[in-house]
């Protein structure tokens, strides 16, 4: 085993929160980005991205984690202010945006459709690359994307059930469809010059859309590289040294914290194992990590977005490639079959949840303690 190989794979989240007040309407976070170190404005109003640095174990990655929710937390109840998981705000006509050159310029680009993504809170996991292994890292990612399923956290879009992951619908098959390189799923590459030129073919078509839209060439230049100007889900990101993965929706702390030690623990196994792309069933051994075609992956994703983990296909997938799907609770199978939900009615779910985020924080606490 090479000294790279007994090392630990870093791993870092980036994790969006709805914020609301007391009646659970949607407000602005205000000073609660000053509660602790990586908590900053989405592009949205009403929601506040808690970010972790990259951390070498997971007890790490949850302490630094519940730890700066906390502190959120504690400026946010001197303020009448709460926190909600929930990838959707569940019921909300209409979610406004901060003013900026770069939500301006999405807007021409991506059109009305664009709309959509402003309903949308999510998880962002970075996973360290590994030297040699970064290509295989990313395709193994695009081949757990169904594992969004294990933490789908609201099937609602305006009070509507729209999919058991509303978010996930919401970004590929809504907001994105117009320009769907920018924001579906990619497929495989053979190497990284493959991704590059990719990334490169994708922000010429972006530019060049900007320009014909009538933004000038210099302002997009200036808010966007070609690594910002796409969305897709699972991407090799050279400026953090990492492979993102995009698609979970945000969920309550301790969700995300075990999804990203499964997830950091599928990309471990990769060391010093064959990977290879075959068939449309995929599975884990101690041997080799077997990947499926694409087009099985495509079908997969679909079921999972769709369906979540009712979907008996999606469960079975995930469990050859090495998941534990019954160790899940997907938030959006506790609150589905409540459609239509109401304005009032979204309002309580809003708060229920804030309220489970907060026990989450206090169980944690205990545990440390004990």
């Amino acid at each position: 085993m090479s000294v790279h190989e007994s090392e630990p794979i870093r791993q870092s989240v980036e994790v969006e929160y709805w914020v609301i007040d007391d009646d659970g309407r949607l407000v602005t976070p205000g000073p609660l980005v000053e509660a602790t170190p990586g908590a900053e404005r989405e592009f949205v109003e009403p929601v506040l991205e808690v970010k972790t640095t990259p951390c070498e174990t997971t007890a790490a990655l949850r302490e630094e984690l519940f730890g700066r929710i906390r502190a959120v937390l504690e400026l946010a109840d001197d303020l009448g202010k709460r926190l909600v998981p929930l990838a959707t705000p569940v019921y909300a006509d209409e979610i406004r945006e901060l003013p900026s050159d770069r939500t301006r310029v999405q807007n021409c680009v991506v059109g009305e459709d664009f709309e959509y993504v402003r309903h949308c809170a999510g998880t962002h996991i970075h996973v360290e690359q590994q030297p040699g292994r970064a290509v295989d890292q990313l395709n193994a990612l695009v081949a757990i994307d169904p594992a969004l399923a294990l933490v789908s956290s609201s099937p609602y879009f305006r009070g509507q059930r729209i999919a058991d992951g509303a978010r996930s619908k919401l970004y590929r098959w809504m907001a994105y469809n117009s320009v769907p390189h920018q924001g579906w799923l990619w497929s495989y590459v053979a190497d990284e010059a493959e991704w590059n030129r990719r990334l490169e073919r994708r922000y010429e078509d972006f530019v060049t859309a900007a320009v014909d839209a009538g933004i000038d060439r210099h302002t997009v230049e200036a808010n966007f590289d070609p690594e910002s100007a796409v969305w897709t889900p699972v991407q090799l990101r050279a400026e953090f040294g990492t492979v993102e993965w995009r698609s979970p929706d945000t969920a309550l702390q301790s969700q995300v914290v075990q999804l990203t030690d499964d997830v950091t623990d599928f990309v471990g196994r990769l060391r010093g194992t064959d990977v290879r792309i075959d068939g449309d069933t995929g599975r884990v051994s101690e041997r080799e990590i077997v990947l499926p075609e694409f087009d099985a992956v495509l079908d997969y994703v679909d079921d999972a977005i769709r369906d979540g983990v009712a979907a008996p296909e999606v469960c079975a997938y995930l469990d050859r490639m090495g998941f534990d799907v019954d160790a899940y609770d997907p938030i959006s199978r506790d609150i589905d079959g409540r459609e239509p939900v109401s304005p009032e009615a979204a309002r309580e779910l809003r708060l229920d949840y804030a309220d489970r985020l907060e026990r989450d924080v206090r169980r944690a606490d205990r545990a440390r303690l004990d």
